[in-house]
């Protein structure tokens, strides 16, 4: 990433690799030293053992062991690695995003990714871990922010807007965990249902049958599953009011709510989620939009959006490459220029 004045230039890379392998390393020891610091930011002792770590995994996510175990020993099967991409019990950390499920003759996901240009770790991740095609952008090394899976079910998150913290995973392993085994909302809802988190978070699901829901996970209460089609960074009751107020959350939300009534297609969702206020602009005070993507269940395919660009990409077809994209604070432009190269190992 480069900052040159006011612009922020970020760098997205596409990577396919079924397994983990050399491509993957490659992306682990570009962003380790950054996540290594900020896993032990509150010192070592305060994130759980490597043991508890994997009893964690053991109880509530026993599939994805085989996957962790490859990709622990891939990013070279050290302590604090291990613990880390476990993602049991991380360090507390915040966001803002948009999120609308569409239903009707097209179902599909919009959702707007708003967080720091210098936190985002760029990486779009085309997989088959357990053999199933998953395509998502990534976080912590092999969590997920939000993807798509060939059976054509749809996720992504946005943090909840509370300051309530516990004992759990991080949520982007556990979108992990939904994607690799879930092929509908109807069996994401069950794993959500029954996997702790450590924070509170909004999630959309929809499959390619149109069913959908957003569930609010949380760690000091079970799960509630919602028929609601937008959400943003707070849940029923508005708990952090500060925090609401300072990411617009009421207002996004309100935004989302009159897109939906007023129009229900993707085309028009998708360009109101490119204004504000659903669209966010504060790069260097706190956060902004840092890209758009739309999931369609049917062809199991995903767009990368930025004012003036998309980026285009399936489950049945997907294409190595990088892209920059520069940011301009306090500005709704965005542009994006192709390397032209593919990603090589």
């Amino acid at each position: 990433m480069k900052i040159q004045q006011d612009a922020i230039d970020l760098q997205f890379e596409a990577i396919n690799e079924d397994v983990p392998g050399s491509k993957w390393r490659r992306v682990f020891h570009r962003h380790w030293p950054a996540y290594s610091r900020w896993f032990v930011r509150d010192g070592i002792r305060s994130r759980p053992t490597y043991s508890t770590s994997l009893k964690a995994l053991r109880r509530y996510m026993p599939k994805l062991l085989p996957s962790y175990e490859a990709i622990v020993e891939t990013a070279g099967g050290g302590d604090l690695e291990g613990r880390f991409l476990s993602m049991w019990c991380p360090p507390f950390y915040v966001g803002a995003c948009s999120q609308a499920i569409l239903t009707g003759a097209e179902p599909s996901l919009i959702r707007n990714y708003d967080y720091s240009p210098r936190l985002l770790q760029g990486t779009w991740l085309a997989s088959r871990f357990n053999g199933k095609r998953v395509v998502a952008v990534v976080d912590c090394l092999w969590g997920v922010l939000d993807g798509i899976n060939e059976d054509g079910l749809a996720v992504s998150l946005a943090f909840g807007g509370r300051t309530a913290a516990g004992e759990g995973f991080g949520v982007p392993i556990v979108l992990r965990y939904v994607l690799e085994f879930a092929s509908t909302t109807a069996e994401a809802v069950t794993m959500l249902r029954n996997i702790p988190v450590h924070m509170s978070y909004s999630i959309a699901l929809i499959d390619r049958k149109g069913n959908h829901a957003t569930v609010y996970v949380n760690p000091d209460r079970p799960a509630e599953v919602m028929e609601h089609r937008v959400s943003t960074n707070h849940q029923p009751g508005l708990e952090w009011a500060w925090y609401a107020e300072t990411t617009n959350s009421v207002e996004r939300e309100a935004a989302v709510e009159k897109l939906l009534s007023a129009y229900g297609g993707i085309k028009e969702v998708l360009s109101g989620f490119q204004r504000p206020p659903i669209y966010q602009t504060h790069y260097g005070r706190r956060c902004g939009t840092l890209y758009t993507a739309v999931y369609r269940p049917f062809d199991a395919s995903v767009e990368l959006v930025w004012p003036g660009s998309v980026w285009r990409q399936s489950c049945a077809n997907f294409q190595e490459d990088v892209r920059t994209i520069r940011f301009n604070d306090g500005s709704s432009a965005a542009s994006s220029r192709p390397s032209g190269k593919g990603v090589s190992s």
